[in-house]
């Protein structure tokens, strides 16, 4: 009992002389230890790697989950150490009320068809996002908590014994400094000299241990950079599968609505805004969208026979195939990424696509799908 006590009461007086060395140290009273130059720039950079990591944290948080009720109840689950419950994405609740809506009015109906085709293609996305999702928390999110709640706390926590340290190595010299003031006027056996260096050599040991101990942890922000580094390659990586799965749904959903009776799919308003102002063909540099499934002649004109179609004298280009693509009939010619194909264009056809030649091959191909070579 008497040595709780007797500990209790050393407790309180450390950190009274802490309390009165810092304070003195604000107002200027007391002379304060600094760190060197490169050990400051160690702390700037890791209190500015844990800000920045905690607001990417957070805004990531919002982009996989924009609702904020959600948001806090997947927070609970995750401190409770309970598994969050599987939730329907807005894409499979859109497809679930669409679904209804085409069986109550009419699911053989050209507007019931359609609204099942997209009722399909929303839950594929549904599941997409889903997927993202998990991909996105694992590799991404995941490590940049482990750092906070991990590697943060253990940083903060030495920096703090070393601030503690210091306090007491600063308390002890202003301790000796006042030692040896009382010694010059006789007033103090020099015995209480030698125990106030004896007090500062300890002082300035555990101080220059934690200094280190320290140092080494600020250093490994580092490791931490390049950990993070790895992550964020990796949600660029789940962001760009994700994108590319959806595009790829809804492509194969208007190749499908286009070929639906009693669909709007003969317009001759491009779907997209015109590549440029003076000319039709100018490189894609986008994602493609689809073009309307337009024919070659004007609308109530006959559409051209494709073996009866010459290229002219003049106007060919090479072009290279910027995505697949995969033909609707046998109008179109169905391209690879990446190769070389001959085009043109004629007089009355859509300004959304061109006649492609690949040897003794030939078709309709979308602008948007080429890039243009000089």
């Amino acid at each position: 009992m008497d040595f709780n006590m007797k500990k209790l009461a050393s407790d309180a007086g450390i950190f009274f002389t802490r309390a009165v060395q810092f304070t003195e140290e604000k107002f200027g009273q007391a002379e304060k230890t600094e760190l060197d130059a490169h050990f400051e720039n160690l702390l700037a950079r890791a209190d500015s790697t844990k800000n920045w990591t905690e607001k990417i944290l957070r805004q990531t948080e919002v982009l996989l989950q924009p609702n904020p009720s959600a948001r806090v109840e997947e927070f609970l689950y995750e401190k409770l150490d309970r598994k969050v419950p599987s939730r329907v994405t807005n894409g499979e609740l859109l497809a679930q009320y669409m679904a209804e809506a085409a069986s109550e009015l009419g699911p053989t109906t050209p507007y019931g068809k359609t609204l099942l085709k997209v009722a399909e293609a929303e839950k594929q996305l549904g599941a997409t996002e889903r997927d993202f999702i998990h991909t996105a928390s694992i590799s991404f999110l995941t490590p940049l908590r482990n750092f906070l709640e991990g590697d943060w706390k253990t940083i903060s926590k030495e920096r703090r014994l070393l601030q503690n340290r210091r306090l007491d190595l600063d308390a002890c010299k202003a301790r000796l400094k006042k030692a040896k003031a009382a010694e010059a006027k006789a007033t103090l056996w020099n015995d209480e000299v030698d125990k106030a260096e004896q007090e500062l050599r300890v002082a300035q040991t555990e101080f220059d241990r934690q200094a280190e101990v320290t140092r080494l942890l600020l250093e490994g922000i580092s490791s931490t950079h390049v950990n993070h580094l790895r992550c964020l390659h990796e949600f660029v990586k789940s962001q760009t599968t994700y994108y590319a799965q959806c595009y790829r749904h809804m492509l194969d959903l208007q190749k499908q609505l286009g070929r639906f009776p009693g669909t709007f799919v003969g317009t001759t308003e491009p779907t997209s805004p015109p590549l440029s102002s003076t000319s039709p063909t100018t490189t894609a540099a986008t994602m493609p969208v689809v073009p309307s499934v337009a024919s070659l002649a004007p609308p109530g004109e006959a559409s051209l026979c494709l073996e009866e179609v010459a290229p002219p004298a003049s106007g060919t280009r090479k072009a290279r195939v910027l995505y697949d693509y995969e033909a609707a009939d046998s109008s179109e010619l169905a391209l690879l990424a990446d190769e070389l194909i001959t085009v043109y264009s004629l007089p009355g056809m859509d300004p959304d696509w061109l006649i492609g030649e690949r040897g003794n091959k030939k078709g309709k191909v979308p602008v948007t799908y080429l890039e243009l070579l000089s």
